[in-house]
């Protein structure tokens, strides 16, 4: 994987990201990234689940028919959030 990267490149590397953050916020930033890591394979585990035995799932419920909007009738406008 770091076939090509050396001592040297990594501690470039290192002093890089120590002068970009500070020492304060890469613990801080560890952790974050740890947790996007671990919620991302949390999410992979499901989904492969979800694949391999879909005989588990519960049923979903039938779709409700959508309406059918004429030309003529105005159109509503979104619902903004901000």
């Amino acid at each position: 994987m770091f076939s090509g990267i050396g001592a040297t490149e990594l501690l470039l590397g290192l002093v890089v990201v120590l002068l970009l953050f500070g020492a304060k916020r890469i613990p801080e930033i560890a952790g974050s990234f740890g947790k996007g890591i671990k919620e991302f394979k949390k999410n992979m585990n499901e989904a492969q689940r979800e694949i391999t035995a879909p005989e588990n799932r519960e049923a979903l419920p039938p779709a409700a028919p959508r309406s059918v909007q004429h030309d003529d009738a105005p159109e509503k406008e979104p619902r903004r959030l901000m």
